[in-house]
């Protein structure tokens, strides 16, 4: 295996590792019951402050509709997020986060919050900083692929 093979071998099993390490660590300070999905889903809705439709969110999320309706309707049924027809087009739905899923998004970043503080903390801004350039050039050549 020449230098670059070897150098994007090891640089995507660090960064899959991350996630996976990542992961582990923040959902075991989300609130019981709410699992990651969950929370990337509220915060987005919170984030973008506007009612998205599902199929939106998918793509958001690079999922499929039906991994995300999935979620949708935990979402729902738990009360965090209302869905409504979409007054355009009667086919479709739109999806808005409900009081409690804003008070739920807030209880699980307080959460989070802490855990990836530390990381920076350790790590040091500069370096995170200088990082974060690179991983999102990264995250754009892959979404683009």
């Amino acid at each position: 295996m020449d230098e670059t093979h070897s150098l994007a071998v090891s640089l995507f099993s660090e960064i899959l590792m991350a996630d996976q390490l990542a992961r582990s660590r923040l959902s075991k300070v989300l609130p019981k019951g709410m699992e990651l999905s969950h929370f990337s889903v509220l915060n987005h809705l919170t984030r973008a402050g506007l009612e998205r439709s599902p199929a939106q969110l998918a793509k958001a999320f690079h999922v499929t509709r039906g991994a995300m309706t999935n979620t949708l309707n935990k979402l729902e049924v738990a009360g965090y997020i209302h869905v409504r027809p979409d007054w355009e087009d009667a086919r479709r739905k739109m999806v808005a986060i409900s009081p409690a899923g804003k008070q739920a998004r807030d209880t699980a970043l307080a959460g989070i919050i802490p855990v990836i503080s530390e990381v920076v903390d350790e790590l040091g801004s500069d370096r995170v900083r200088a990082t974060l350039p690179i991983l999102r050039e990264l995250r754009g050549k892959l979404e683009g692929s």
